[in-house]
């Protein structure tokens, strides 16, 4: 976890931001819209999300923000940037995260020409696995990921069959193929899995930097 003499991914240039939201499938179900509406979110104590939102743009704010309905299996669109001000360095610039079934985490940060270690960059699996490239735009610019998810699985006893599995792209970029959790997120450990890990929640974490949401929007692929 963090081992810092693992190499760092290599850089490749995505392309240029794109100049407009991406398009919303049929079947997707809205989290972050064009509106200016946070009904589909909560705080960690189920009180109405707090954080800031204009013209379709969210503010990560104090606190982390949880989706009111939980998932299993989906694919997940999620965009944001991080603040064009370039403040601190490593794990203090630009810093959040993707948390999926509110307990395995895509990192979120400015990992442009911003070294740090290498499963804690933008698009790392927390802890786990960097990414396979370092697909990172420049500050303030917007990016994306595509996930595609697939939760853990228990047998009657609840003992781990299946762990969870994750397929990222960033700015269409693979950097996460097909790879297993070896357990829930935590800082500097690994929590074990435990039933309760089968389903969950969507979850954006506050890390006390100004990193901004839009178009967030996801699509059930089991039940």
């Amino acid at each position: 976890v963090h081992d810092g003499r693992r190499p760092q991914p290599p850089i490749v240039n995505p392309g240029p931001a794109p100049a407009s939201p991406a398009p919303v499938p049929a079947d997707a179900t809205v989290l972050i819209g064009s509106r200016d509406d946070l009904s589909a979110w909560r705080m960690t104590d189920g009180s109405p999300a707090t954080w800031a939102m204009k013209n379709g743009i969210v503010e990560t704010g104090k606190g982390m923000i949880y989706t009111k309905a939980e998932f299993t299996d989906f694919q997940l669109h999620v965009e944001f940037a991080t603040p064009s001000k370039v403040i601190g360095d490593s794990q203090e610039r630009g810093n959040s995260g993707v948390y999926l079934l509110g307990k395995f985490e895509i990192q979120v940060l400015d990992s442009y020409n911003n070294p740090t270690y290498p499963d804690g960059q933008a698009a790392a699996m927390y802890g786990q696995h960097p990414p396979l490239v370092n697909a990172s735009r420049p500050p303030g610019e917007w990016q994306t990921y595509d996930i595609a998810f697939t939760a853990p699985r228990f047998t009657s006893n609840g003992t781990l069959e299946k762990p969870a599995v994750v397929t990222v792209l960033h700015n269409g970029v693979l950097v996460q193929n097909a790879m297993a959790f070896w357990g829930p997120t935590q800082h500097k450990k690994i929590d074990p899995y435990t039933p309760e890990s089968a389903k969950g929640p969507i979850a954006l974490q506050d890390h006390g930097n100004p990193v901004r949401y839009r178009n967030v929007w996801i699509r059930r692929l089991t039940e």
